[in-house]
């Protein structure tokens, strides 16, 4: 298991990486299932989604799209794995849920949505440190991280909380899960990346990744 999370084999990296897209896409689906408010970026395509009648995967395939041109002040670079999370995420999370029914007693809604966001939190991690070039929204995150020097946590709530203003003002549902989301996404991603051995400060994405016959240091906070 240790291998596979910190080989630099570009197979395995490539498995890593639809592997975490594939849990992201779930994750989505298990917090708006929940039915209790959805995260910050969801409220954004569900807004979206009402305001245009489009459907809710092409939204959150747009909203990338869009993310992606506020790389170009922050000189990211995007990877194969960019592409891929641009493109797949909306359509894993359609799919989940085309499959999960929707949770309607409290303790099972609670359930729903913390599993997705702990889920999220992980496929997070799982993606980013295959090395392939993190997905839209957290290539803005790891960038600002980069630029700023400022700790995940912070960075990573900030954006969310900005996020979510823009989707209720669009028509997306906001709830408790929200709160919950924007507040603990953050520091959850920030000990999944520890536990994954990321470093969001390497300067290049071969370098963020472990090598299993060095030590690494964990993700430094400020």
């Amino acid at each position: 298991m240790r291998l596979f999370l910190t080989t630099r084999n570009l197979p395995t990296r490539v498995i890593r990486l639809f592997l975490g897209l594939a849990f992201y896409g779930v994750a989505i689906a298990l917090m708006i299932r929940g039915n209790i408010g959805a995260s910050p970026w969801d409220v954004f395509s569900q807004g979206l989604s009402r305001s245009t009648g489009i459907s809710f995967g092409m939204c959150t395939i747009i909203i990338s799209g869009v993310v992606l041109l506020f790389w170009i002040p922050l000189k990211q670079k995007p990877g194969f794995g960019t592409v891929a999370n641009a493109l797949l995420v909306g359509l894993f999370a359609d799919v989940g849920l085309a499959l999960i029914p929707q949770a309607n007693h409290l303790a099972l809604q609670i359930a729903v949505f913390a599993a997705g966001l702990f889920l999220l939190a992980f496929a997070t991690a799982l993606y980013i440190g295959a090395g392939l070039g993190p997905g839209p929204r957290d290539g803005l995150m790891t960038g600002l991280v980069r630029v700023s020097g400022k700790p995940v946590w912070l960075i990573r709530t900030g954006i969310e909380l900005s996020v979510v203003v823009v989707g209720f003002f669009l028509g997306g549902v906001v709830g408790a899960g929200t709160a919950a989301f924007a507040l603990g996404v953050g520091p959850l991603t920030q000990v999944t990346l520890r536990w994954l051995r990321v470093d969001l400060h390497a300067t290049n994405r071969k370098s963020a990744m472990v090598d299993v016959s060095a030590p690494l240091d964990p993700v430094s906070q400020d």
